[in-house]
């Protein structure tokens, strides 16, 4: 899977996730119906959002992003359905590419080594980015909800 593809697919997850959160919070303070929406889709977009940041960082040390770049991406998995727009205007701008530049290209720094490894065991990296998701996920689950 490309970069731009990778990208793709987690950006719109993360807008969806985002999409039933929102739905949960509507039937629980709205019409005060259920709070089942947000137990799930709480839970889902925050596992999503986890394995979007990361793809981000991964994305980003690839393509080798600027910053700033990186900074902007992962902020805009804040407000509802940025990821979106950041894929789009990303994707304009050419900041994704169709091959991983580490798959061929020597790392030069501790980051790029650990992307690299990523991408040239493509499932390894798989494993490795899911332990990753599951690890930070459940780092947010001790760390509690927003606001408590």
């Amino acid at each position: 899977m490309s970069p731009k593809r990778l990208f793709r697919v987690v950006a719109v997850a993360e807008a969806i996730t985002w999409a039933l959160l929102l739905t949960g919070m509507f039937f629980k303070y709205v019409p005060e119906t259920t709070e089942l929406g947000v137990r799930i889709g709480g839970m889902l977009h925050g596992v999503v959002f986890v394995a979007y940041c990361l793809t981000v960082v991964v994305v980003g040390v690839d393509q080798k992003w600027r910053a700033g770049r990186v900074l902007l991406g992962l902020a805009a998995a804040v407000p509802p359905f940025f990821t979106v727009w950041f894929d789009l205007a990303g994707e304009r701008r050419g900041f994704f590419g169709d091959t991983w530049r580490l798959r061929d290209e020597a790392p030069s720094g501790p980051l790029e080594k650990v992307v690299a490894w990523l991408v040239r065991k493509p499932l390894q990296g798989l494993v490795a980015g899911v332990v990753a998701v599951i690890a930070l996920t459940g780092v947010a689950l001790v760390a509690g909800p927003p606001g408590s």
